[in-house]
């Protein structure tokens, strides 16, 4: 392996971590900006006066602590370091930071490395990382909140048409039917399941993310990405309450199971099925 391959891994593994650090924020901040709005609109709706709140947003107020809302170094920011050097401790109070902002840092240069190792440093493989990073974002999100925000479903749902159109224009037709598809058929068993049971099996939010990644892989790839996550969702789901007692009779999120299954077919899929189809006959 030759040294300037060495580099543009390393170029994309920095990049990756820091836009996994910015995918924190979007993480920690987006739900909070909705609940905020629609208590607006509510409030609004009812002809209330608006409650005066501080600004809010992706930018502002700056990073602090979420226990002592003191603000943190910008030294104590850097992806993986700053974590890494205090320990996983506020600097301030030693109040202990969750895992997950480490944890999602080094996700984002792990997949920023993978797709450069599986689609090279092109325009094609820029459009696939950015997805990988929602997917992330959306599974961090529904795992805290069993939310899957439109403002980032359906922007992933439009830009797998974009991906299409430019990179591969004869799968458009194949991408638009994957879409309608991955929509109505969670739509379809959330409404059986309702019929026969009397409960919500799903959210909406679900179809909408199914959507998106039928948008991305085209129809023929949904079988697998089903496959998949019902798969790992039972697994998980199945371990997850052996292990833990609390957790039996608790709803679990489908959206990462959705993410995870969409990694996979917007990375090496198409290689799957190839393995798949040589294995079959």
């Amino acid at each position: 392996m030759g040294l300037p391959l060495i580099s543009v891994y390393l170029f994309a593994l920095l990049i990756g971590l820091c836009l996994g650090s910015f995918l924190n924020v979007v993480i920690t901040r987006l739900p909070v900006m909705l609940m905020r709005g629609w208590r607006n609109e509510a409030r609004a709706s009812l002809e209330l006066t608006e409650e005066p709140s501080p600004r809010f947003n992706l930018t502002t107020p700056g990073s602090m602590c979420p226990r002592c809302e003191h603000s943190i170094a910008w030294h104590d920011n850097l992806p993986l370091v700053g974590w890494l050097k205090r320990k996983g401790k506020c600097a301030h109070c030693k109040t202990p930071i969750s895992a997950q902002y480490p944890i999602v840092e080094l996700m984002g240069g792990l997949l920023a490395v993978v797709v450069v190792v599986l689609h090279g440093a092109t325009l094609s493989a820029l459009f696939i990382y950015v997805a990988c990073l929602t997917l992330l974002a959306l599974a961090v999100i529904d795992l805290r909140t069993y939310l899957l925000p439109d403002v980032l479903t359906l922007p992933l749902l439009w830009a797998g048409f974009v991906y299409q159109l430019l990179f591969q224009p004869l799968l458009l037709s194949s991408s638009v039917i994957g879409a309608m598809a991955g929509y109505l058929v969670l739509w379809s068993f959330y409404w059986m399941f309702k019929l026969i049971t009397g409960k919500e099996g799903m959210g909406f939010g679900d179809f909408k993310l199914l959507a998106a990644l039928g948008a991305w892989v085209g129809w023929s790839l949904l079988p697998l990405l089903l496959l998949l996550s019902a798969g790992i969702g039972a697994i998980v789901g199945v371990a997850a309450q052996a292990l833990s007692p609390r957790l039996r009779g608790q709803p679990l999120p489908f959206g990462p199971f959705l993410a995870l299954a969409g990694w996979i077919c917007l990375l090496v899929g198409n290689e799957l099925m190839a393995l798949y189809t040589s294995l079959l006959y």
